[in-house]
């Protein structure tokens, strides 16, 4: 009996070790989440953006990085395999300039009226009187996007399935609103998401819509955002002065905004210029040469007409994909300005122009409000002389590289972040649909929603004593 038992013990403890052997296995293949760490996409064609197609090839991804790359690469033991065959492997799309994964007002009566394409009601005038610089309005540079990350945001999920794996995410409220943040669309927390948490300093010159605030006028904007920066200079040689010679000079008062805006000089962050038309767009590159700042336009939709300007002073330009058009609520009889249709006709030409005038240059949302308003956005580019390899280079690598992060996004090559887009056919083709999606080495698989179900057309009731047809019934 006695034997009996110790074999039925050393049977069990193999079994418990067996078990453990099995979990540590299982740990080590599987992330957060219980996703596997390796996958390999096989027999698919990959377009790297960074080197020539790659008919017909596999990648392979490794605890979230691309691993390898190529015709015949191994594949490690662990890996889950997808078979790509009659699929194509691109880099993730970035939108480079967007609100996703912050938080919108809703119910107030400025996002309603904000809704309706109106300026909200002016708020009424301050009760306290500005008395000194630290007074600034509408100035928030302290903010980093990052920090305000809202992983609930359904839209993520929306332009992920489509497609993009990150965004340049900005907030967009005020002169300087707050630094804008890269993110990645996936994560079980918000930091998980922040591939570049400040990676922009976003600047607007749209006055304060109301009589009583400053400043009330473009002019006044310029005016204040230009004194900022001066005094944002001035902060950065007097800190350093005063540091070396605390007993002999009058200590500087600490200024948030200029401390800030300091340190964003300092790692020679990129500035975002608002530029849309030809008049702002030689306004923003003059301005970018007197603040003596890395500056990127904005908008830059009428480039068309200044695209070998831009060239000359090597400036990146974040192309707005919301093309001008008509207003909704318009008088259908009412004239239009040349000027305007002009504009509304060839700004989708600006990618074209910019890209033969050697501009390097991305694209943003701009307040579309879905990913399929987008492609079709990005098709009225190529149908107006934009080679479809260029849109792809500025939807990854060129606008990777325009926000400083080409070194980890933008392309498939090994060490680089595994953001993917596995779709089956050509990407600006309208029919074709994206089938995977890895952000950060994660996996989605992408299922077509179910089509809508169209309502049953109801049949009209028979009741005793009417006919059909029309007059039917009679008396």
């Amino acid at each position: 009996m006695t034997i009996r038992w110790t074999r039925l013990h050393i049977c069990l403890a193999l079994i418990a070790v067996c078990a453990f052997l099995l979990l540590g296995w299982a740990c080590r293949i599987y992330a957060q989440g219980g996703e596997p760490r390796y996958f390999a996409i096989t027999n698919a064609r990959i377009v790297p953006v960074s080197g020539p197609p790659i008919e017909s090839g596999t990648v392979v991804i490794a605890k979230g990085l691309i691993q390898a790359v190529g015709s015949n690469v191994a594949i490690p033991p662990e890996a889950w395999v997808i078979d790509g065959k009659g699929l194509t492997v691109y880099p993730g799309f970035i939108d480079a300039g967007t609100d996703l994964g912050l938080a919108k007002p809703e119910g107030t009566d400025e996002a309603a009226a904000r809704a309706r394409g109106r300026q909200p009601a002016a708020p009424p005038p301050p009760a306290e009187i500005s008395i000194g610089r630290e007074d600034r309005p509408a100035t928030t540079p302290w903010r980093v996007a990052a920090d305000e990350i809202k992983i609930d945001d359904k839209r993520i999920e929306s332009w992920r399935n489509a497609g993009f794996t990150t965004t340049l995410t900005s907030p967009d409220t005020g002169f300087f609103p707050g630094q804008g943040s890269v993110i990645d669309l996936a994560g079980d927390r918000s930091g998980e998401m922040v591939v570049k948490p400040a990676a922009t300093l976003p600047i607007s010159f749209k006055p304060r819509a109301s009589f009583f605030l400053f400043p009330g006028s473009l002019m006044g904007s310029i005016a204040y955002v230009r004194q900022v920066f001066d005094d944002a200079s001035w902060y950065s040689e007097a800190q350093p002065v005063y540091d070396a010679n605390p007993s002999k000079f009058e200590r500087p008062a600490y200024d948030r905004t200029q401390e800030t805006i300091h340190h964003t000089r300092e790692r020679d962050e990129l500035v975002l210029l608002p530029a849309n038309t030809s008049i702002q767009i030689l306004r923003a590159l003059r301005l970018a040469d007197e603040w003596k700042i890395r500056a990127a336009l904005l908008g830059g939709q009428e480039g068309y007409a200044l695209a070998e300007a831009i060239a000359a002073k090597k400036t990146p330009v974040l192309v707005n994909l919301k093309w001008p058009e008509r207003a909704k609520d318009s008088d259908p009889e009412q004239e239009q300005p040349l000027r305007e249709l002009r504009f509304r006709d060839r700004a989708p030409s600006t990618p074209a122009a910019l890209a033969k005038a050697g501009v390097k240059f991305g694209f943003y949302s701009g307040g579309l409000e879905e990913p399929k308003e987008i492609f079709k956005s990005m098709r009225k580019a190529i149908d107006a002389g934009l080679a479809p390899d260029a849109a792809l280079r500025a939807f990854t690598l060129d606008a990777a590289d325009i926000l400083g992060v080409s070194g980890r996004l933008g392309s498939i090559q090994p060490g680089k972040i595994a953001n993917l887009v596995i779709a089956d056919g050509d990407l600006w083709n309208e029919k074709t649909k994206v089938r995977h999606v890895f952000v950060d080495g994660r996996w989605f698989e992408v299922h077509e929603p179910p089509p809508e179900e169209k309502p049953e057309e109801k049949k009209p009731e028979r009741t005793a004593g009417s006919g059909s047809g029309i007059g039917g019934g009679g008396l």
